[in-house]
């Protein structure tokens, strides 16, 4: 084969790969896992994707046509790495109705506990979201707890329960929180973790390479499929609840995975609609993840959505958002 051919071939790939990522919306965990390892890979293949075409423009191949094309395809899945859409501008804004803060505090073992608590009270959010939390001690009017995970809020919680009961060291609720007058269902998402560590992703030559591999595929596919069965629970909360919905947390899962989709179905993600730039919010390890999201019902307008890096108290970032009622 002709090198022409051979890159050609590659590319095209590189395309279907891409391509299969759209399935995850679909196919669960439990019947193909390793087609949700995919959406790990998108940032690199995208890449690969963008480089490839450059080099056929270059060339001035027509089959250059084909794959810029094909690039619009991945619009919406590009954005949920990356937001390229003008901001709202600050003058334009309405006066917001609830800010939330959602936040893995990784159990005050970077920042401490003290300098963590610090740094959410000044944010004074209306609704605060933590994950990984030694709730064990905690005992508050104005907060819902659960193993690893707590909802604190200014205003009067209705009602309250957990979602995940299983043993597990993810954890889910939802509490309806009255805001003003309008209830609103919070659900705070903290999925199954991963259980990987910094030293499986670092590169120790070749012949150790093949055993990590093998070490982080073990700790990934039963994840996933745990993923499934918590998915379904916390579907069951947003889809019986009579009010619009904010779903938040640490969903331990990227963009354009089976999580994502099934998640966020019939939901709006806050990044999209009003973030910009970047929307990694975990820092643990060199390449890019987002791991952590607000998704809202379409009656709850956003109006702004940041990840807070500078703040470095735990492996995930803060992530920040306004929202109007409607």
């Amino acid at each position: 084969m002709k090198p022409s051919q051979i890159t050609l071939f590659f590319h095209l790939t590189i395309l279907f790969l891409l391509l299969c990522t759209f399935a995850n919306a679909w196919i669960p965990p439990n019947y193909f896992s390793k087609l949700n390892l995919l959406s790990l890979c998108f940032p690199y293949l995208i890449l690969l994707h963008f480089l490839l075409t450059f080099i056929w423009i270059v060339k001035r191949k027509k089959i250059a046509i084909l794959f810029v094309v094909s690039t619009f395809i991945f619009y919406n899945p590009i954005r949920r790495w990356i937001n390229f859409s003008p901001q709202i501008k600050k003058e334009a804004k309405p006066k917001r109705d609830i800010k939330v803060l959602t936040f893995n505090v990784k159990y005050g073992t970077v920042g401490g506990w003290d300098t963590v608590k610090k740094y959410i009270r000044s944010q004074n959010a209306d609704i605060i979201l933590v994950q990984e939390k030694d709730t064990s001690t905690v005992l508050k009017e104005n907060l819902v707890k659960y193993p690893t995970v707590i909802l604190k809020t200014k205003h009067k919680i209705l009602r309250q329960e957990e979602l995940i009961t299983e043993t597990s060291r993810g954890n889910s609720f939802y509490a309806d929180v009255d805001i003003n007058g309008k209830i609103v269902r919070i659900i705070n998402v903290y999925l199954e973790p991963f259980r990987l560590h910094k030293s499986m992703i670092e590169f120790d030559g070749m012949e150790k390479e093949s055993n990590k591999l093998g070490m982080i595929f073990s700790r990934l596919i039963p994840t996933f499929k745990a993923h499934e069965h918590q998915i379904k629970k916390i579907r069951r909360a947003v889809d019986a609840s009579p009010y619009p919905v904010i779903l938040a947390g640490d969903f331990n899962s990227v963009p354009n995975s089976y999580e994502y989709y099934n998640l966020g179905k019939n939901l709006d993600d806050a990044f999209i609609k009003v973030g910009h730039g970047a929307s990694t919010s975990f820092h643990e390890y060199k390449f890019p993840l987002r791991l952590d999201y607000i998704f809202t019902s379409s009656s709850i307008t956003p109006l702004s959505y940041k990840v807070d890096y500078s703040v470095k108290l735990s492996d995930h970032y803060p992530v920040i958002a306004e929202f109007l009622l409607n």
